[in-house]
Parts: structure tokens; sequence; C-alpha cells
């Protein structure tokens, strides 16, 4: 599987959004922007206004996170927009299968987000209408998190559900840095958001690097 590294603006410096966005760019995969609305998890960050000026600053495709109430009528705009990839919350969605249909629809790859206490079994037969599943490896909602290994069999199982050569995506978002991406790499993970460890490195070109490095060291044979 191809390991690819998704930055989070989450950890950057808001005031200079651009060119945080540009430091990561040469080695990144895609620019992870998590839309937060202080209702679906007690933060609040940016929404779409903000999303389509970046969309006309940045060449590496955007990856929302969107962690926010009803992402039902929300999410579609913003593949509108041109974000490449739009993942939306299971827990906040009304219609899961629409949803992630419209998302595809409006040009964006769909992707669902799972809360650690979110079991993934109840949701096997929707998985092929997606296009990425992301697996949160800490609460949603803040930053600087400890990554939680309870998250780990979670991760081994749907991968297990996917299958080890399937065209979904299997992300982990929370705490990753190169001690814990070798353990959700091993897992099964293949896409890996990363930001405090990025942004908060003296190099952060170097830094993806190396979580890259060591994501790929650690994939299952």
């Amino acid at each position: 599987m191809d390991v690819q590294i998704s930055p989070s603006i989450l950890s950057s410096d808001f005031s200079y959004l651009a060119q945080e966005c540009a430091a990561v760019s040469p080695a990144a995969d895609w620019l992870h922007v998590d839309v937060m609305d202080n209702h679906f998890v007690p933060n609040l960050t940016l929404g779409l206004p903000i999303v389509e000026s970046l969309l006309k600053h940045v060449t590496t495709p955007i990856d929302c996170h969107l962690m926010i109430e009803d992402p039902d009528r929300w999410a579609p705009a913003y593949a509108e927009a041109g974000a490449g990839s739009v993942t939306f919350h299971v827990e906040a969605a009304h219609a899961p299968v629409r949803l992630a249909r419209e998302i595809r629809k409006a040009g964006a790859r769909a992707g669902m987000a799972l809360k650690p206490a979110t079991g993934i079994d109840q949701y096997a037969d929707m998985l092929s209408e997606l296009d990425m599943l992301l697996l949160m490896t800490v609460e949603p909602g803040f930053g600087g998190q400890k990554f939680l290994e309870l998250v780990v069999p979670k991760i081994r199982r749907a991968r297990e559900l996917l299958g080890p050569e399937s065209d979904i995506w299997l992300q982990v978002d929370g705490g990753i840095g190169l001690e814990t991406v070798e353990i959700a790499s091993e897992a099964g993970a293949n896409v890996f958001v990363a930001g405090s460890s990025v942004y908060g490195a003296d190099d952060p070109i170097e830094a993806i690097s190396k979580i890259r490095a060591a994501a790929q060291s650690a994939q299952p044979s």
C-alpha cells in the first residue's frame, strides 16, 4: 500500500496560513484542514470561506475533515469548492451513504470518520461507498493530544474488513509521530495525519520525510 502523509494545518500559525501550507507542500501528499464548529466538538477553527480562499493559494490537494453538526447539509459545498477529499463524521451524519455519494458527485473523494469509541463492524456494509475511512486516534477537537493505543485493534479490524489491496484508503488522525506512525502503519493504516509533529519541528520537510520513512518501514508485507 502506498503511504501518504497529510500535515494538519491545525498546528500551523493561522495568521500566516498560506505560507504555513507552502512550508510543508513540497513533501506533503495532502494538506489536512480541520473544520470545527464548536458544536460537534468543543473547538472552533475555520469554515468554507477560508477553505475557498486557501484553495486559490495552494497546489497541494486539500483534505477537509469536517468535525461539524449536520454534515449532510454542509459537506457537499466543500467538494464543490474544490477540496480533493471531504470527510464527514458518521456520528453526525443523518444519511451517510447518500452523503458519500453526494460528495463524490461534487467531485471529491468521500471519507467517513469514526471517533475512538465508535465501532467499525456496524458500518462494514457501506465501506464500498467510501474512498477513505478515517479512524480517530484521539478524541476529536484539539491538536497535540496523545495517541490512543486502544484504537489499534480497530485499525487492524478495519484493514481486515477492507482487505490488503483495497482501493479505499485507511487514514489515522491524532498523536501521529515517529513512534506512533509505526504502530498505526503496522496495524494497516496507510494515510497519516500529522500536526504538531510536523509544524512543531525545526524542519517540517525533514519531519514529514522521517514520518513517511517510518510508516513505510512498518507497512505489513
